[in-house]
Protein backbone atom coordinates (compact mmCIF):
# COMPACT_ATOMS: atom_id res chain seq x y z
CA UNK A 1 0.00 0.00 0.00
CA UNK A 2 1.30 3.42 -0.85
CA UNK A 3 1.57 6.38 1.34
CA UNK A 4 -0.65 9.30 -0.15
CA UNK A 5 1.09 12.81 -1.07
CA UNK A 6 0.31 15.99 0.64
CA UNK A 7 -1.78 16.93 -2.75
CA UNK A 8 -3.36 13.06 -2.78
CA UNK A 9 -4.43 13.88 0.53
CA UNK A 10 -5.81 17.52 0.45
CA UNK A 11 -8.04 16.18 -3.17
CA UNK A 12 -9.61 13.30 -0.96
CA UNK A 13 -10.03 14.99 2.27
CA UNK A 14 -12.69 17.46 -0.16
CA UNK A 15 -14.58 14.65 -0.65
CA UNK A 16 -15.35 13.97 2.83
CA UNK A 17 -17.51 16.74 5.05
CA UNK A 18 -16.17 17.18 8.59
CA UNK A 19 -12.46 15.02 8.29
CA UNK A 20 -9.54 17.02 9.34
CA UNK A 21 -6.00 16.06 8.78
CA UNK A 22 -3.73 16.41 11.56
CA UNK A 23 -0.46 14.75 12.65
CA UNK A 24 -0.65 12.32 9.56
CA UNK A 25 -4.18 11.20 10.23
CA UNK A 26 -7.53 12.41 9.48
CA UNK A 27 -9.59 12.69 12.12
CA UNK A 28 -13.19 13.51 12.93
CA UNK A 29 -15.87 13.53 16.19
CA UNK A 30 -19.29 12.47 16.04
CA UNK A 31 -21.98 13.77 18.75
CA UNK A 32 -25.28 10.98 19.12
CA UNK A 33 -28.27 11.24 21.46
CA UNK A 34 -26.86 8.96 24.72
CA UNK A 35 -24.51 6.20 25.11
CA UNK A 36 -26.44 3.32 23.86
CA UNK A 37 -26.65 4.77 20.58
CA UNK A 38 -23.25 5.73 20.76
CA UNK A 39 -22.22 2.09 21.25
CA UNK A 40 -24.78 0.71 18.34
CA UNK A 41 -22.87 3.04 16.29
CA UNK A 42 -19.41 2.09 17.15
CA UNK A 43 -20.31 -1.63 16.64
CA UNK A 44 -21.60 -1.45 13.32
CA UNK A 45 -18.28 0.59 12.54
CA UNK A 46 -16.48 -2.24 14.31
CA UNK A 47 -17.79 -5.24 12.21
CA UNK A 48 -16.75 -2.69 8.70
CA UNK A 49 -13.54 -2.26 10.21
CA UNK A 50 -13.17 -6.12 10.91
CA UNK A 51 -14.19 -6.54 7.11
CA UNK A 52 -11.44 -4.29 6.23
CA UNK A 53 -8.80 -5.57 7.92
CA UNK A 54 -8.19 -1.83 8.65
CA UNK A 55 -8.60 -0.14 12.61
CA UNK A 56 -9.32 2.92 13.55
CA UNK A 57 -8.13 4.75 16.73
CA UNK A 58 -11.03 6.02 18.78
CA UNK A 59 -11.98 7.21 21.74
CA UNK A 60 -15.81 7.30 23.51
CA UNK A 61 -17.25 9.46 26.43
CA UNK A 62 -21.01 9.37 26.95
CA UNK A 63 -22.35 10.36 23.42
CA UNK A 64 -19.85 11.17 21.75
CA UNK A 65 -16.89 9.74 19.43
CA UNK A 66 -13.97 10.66 17.80
CA UNK A 67 -12.33 8.58 14.98
CA UNK A 68 -8.75 8.94 13.64
CA UNK A 69 -7.67 6.78 10.61
CA UNK A 70 -3.88 6.46 9.77
CA UNK A 71 -1.88 3.56 8.13
CA UNK A 72 0.14 2.51 10.91
CA UNK A 73 2.39 0.75 8.28
CA UNK A 74 3.39 3.35 6.34
CA UNK A 75 4.11 5.90 8.71
CA UNK A 76 0.97 7.88 7.05
CA UNK A 77 -2.14 7.77 5.02
CA UNK A 78 -3.23 5.50 1.95
CA UNK A 79 -5.99 4.91 0.14
CA UNK A 80 -7.84 2.11 2.84
CA UNK A 81 -8.26 5.43 5.57
CA UNK A 82 -10.23 7.27 3.21
CA UNK A 83 -11.96 4.10 1.84
CA UNK A 84 -12.64 3.39 5.43
CA UNK A 85 -13.88 7.21 6.41
CA UNK A 86 -16.09 6.92 3.72
CA UNK A 87 -17.77 3.61 4.84
CA UNK A 88 -17.75 5.36 8.15
CA UNK A 89 -19.79 8.26 6.80
CA UNK A 90 -21.79 5.72 4.72
CA UNK A 91 -22.80 3.96 8.65
CA UNK A 92 -23.38 7.62 10.22
CA UNK A 93 -25.71 8.97 7.74
CA UNK A 94 -27.77 5.69 7.86
CA UNK A 95 -28.30 6.21 11.39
Amino acid sequence: MKKLSEQEIESQLAKLDGWDYANGAIETSFEFKDFKETFSVMTRIAFECEAQGHHPDWSNVYNSLHIRLNTHDVGGLTEKDFKLAHSIEAIIESE
